[in-house]
């Protein structure tokens, strides 16, 4: 995925998090003490190390922080970019302890974060990078299975991920559970089918959800369900491409892409696959025929449509452009895309934002699910995919004796067919993401003076981690 605002300023991202997580707070019942806890980083490691480039050195700004503890191991990203500080990887940590707590996946926050731009590297000089990264977090005990468990983020990704699982079981031999140190990984070193595209599948899945619910899509003037909606997406990369694949299949309309280079619009509708592919062989959309072109890829998002989905870096829209945004649901595939200030000018119009900690929460489900496969030790369906076929199959027989009905071989086939790995996930992670998105409506519904589905989720997060302290008897 490429850069798209080098000069944002990003220093304030982590009290953007703590405001929204203050102003949700008040919703609660829980003890000043404890909220406080709840909201501080518990460990913020930053280190520096040197690496050979050409026929010299250049030493590398790093960091790890693990935001919270309440449940282990903790969980989060590794990103490169050279727009990474500390205070991007503070509020990237602390949005992954309230996103797990809000899909139920039993981990705490964690992020981490390089600040390299990985075009500027060879590969080896990439791996030289990774490993001694991960070197780096074993000294310090920032990195088990049962401690913290790293995964794939903005310039990272499974390549990344293999080495950092290469290096931790070379330096903990004859650790049984060594693959579990990170998730993220391919599938020939202990990966889960379904973990690549299951960031996009979860966004697609969230905004399914919300648009099939009647009554607040007649509050929007929309009709109810996917078919028709006009979508714009910004970002082409993983979470971007599969968001607007997976809606595309659902019945959406892809009228806009968003690029660094600039954007593309075709009210007609765009094909993603051929958009992805262009851009993947010439290195550019703005060269797709038959589109209207923007130079200035924040002019894609003010373009007409239905939904706004904002999957490339934080602070994409704010105050100066929230006004022209002509969406009126934006769904926040990536983390941080709307400033609390935007926030307020889209809520003003009557819109509806489904938050990043929810709508993005798709990958780290599944990491969950590989780290459960890494830690079992048996790939999802393998012990009982056969039984379930045979047990399918002899009542397809018994019913065919007794009514006379035989079944052609596709009807045999689909009725037999026993769940496969990627089928089992899939179908966990959209139970996951449809059950999560009702959980915080419902809070939204119920809770005087609540007015986001943010704020609900937040409600939700905090009441979660609250019990978790509370029952290990952390506070009283």
């Amino acid at each position: 995925m490429a850069d798209y605002n080098l000069n944002a300023d990003n220093t304030h991202f982590f009290a953007d998090v703590c405001k929204n997580f203050d102003y949700a707070a008040q919703f609660t019942k829980h003890d000043a003490g404890l909220l406080d806890q709840i909201k501080s980083c518990n460990s913020v490691y930053r280190f520096r190390f040197p690496i050979r480039k050409g026929d010299g050195f250049e030493v590398i700004d790093a960091w790890r922080v693990e935001h919270s503890q309440h449940q282990s191991p903790t969980k989060g990203g590794i990103r490169y970019s050279e727009m990474v500080n500390e205070d991007e990887v503070m509020a990237l940590a602390a949005l992954m302890t309230y996103k797990c707590a809000i899909v139920n996946v039993p981990f705490g926050g964690a992020k981490g974060g390089i600040r390299i731009n990985p075009k500027n590297y060879t590969v080896q000089e990439l791996e030289n990078i990774t490993r001694r990264y991960t070197v780096e977090l074993a000294k310090k005990n920032f990195i088990g299975p049962s401690i913290d468990v790293p995964a794939p983020d903005y310039g990272t990704g499974e390549r990344e991920m293999s080495w950092i699982a290469d290096t931790y079981a070379t330096m903990n031999p004859g650790q049984l559970d060594a693959m579990g140190s990170v998730t993220g990984k391919p599938i020939s070193l202990h990966g889960i089918q379904g973990r690549r595209e299951a960031t996009g599948r979860g966004v697609a899945i969230a905004i399914r959800e919300c648009v099939d619910v009647a009554e607040d899509m007649e509050k929007l003037g929309l009709s109810t369900g996917i078919s028709g909606k006009r979508i714009i997406v910004q970002g082409l990369g993983n979470v971007g491409y599969y968001t607007a694949k997976f809606l595309q299949e659902y019945g959406g309309i892809i009228v806009g892409i968003c690029e660094f280079e600039g954007a593309i619009y075709n009210a007609n509708g765009l094909d993603v696959e051929s958009v992805f592919q262009q851009r993947k062989s010439t290195g550019s959309i703005l060269n797709y025929p038959g589109v209207t072109v923007f130079k200035n890829s924040a002019e894609g998002l003010e373009q007409p449509c239905d939904i706004l989905v904002p999957a490339a870096l934080e602070n994409q829209i704010t105050a100066e452009n929230a006004g022209r945004i002509q969406a009126k649901i934006i769904a926040e595939g990536a983390n941080g895309p709307t400033t609390p200030e935007a926030e307020s000018i889209f809520y003003a119009k009557g819109g509806i934002i489904i938050p990043d900690m929810y709508a993005n929460a798709g990958g780290v489900t599944v990491s969950y699910f590989e780290w459960l496969k890494n830690l079992s030790h048996v790939a999802f369906g393998r012990i009982n995919r056969r039984f379930e076929e045979n047990t399918n199959l002899n009542m397809v027989n018994m019913v065919e004796g007794i009514t006379g009905i035989k079944l052609s071989p596709v009807q045999r086939a689909t009725i037999v067919k026993g769940a496969s790995e990627l089928e089992l996930v899939n179908s966990g992670l959209e139970d996951t993401m449809i059950r999560s998105y009702h959980e915080i409506r419902e809070t939204f519904k119920n809770t005087e003076k609540i007015d986001t589905l943010r704020t609900a989720a937040f409600v939700g997060a905090i009441n979660k981690i609250a019990v978790s302290y509370q029952t290990l008897g952390v506070w009283p």
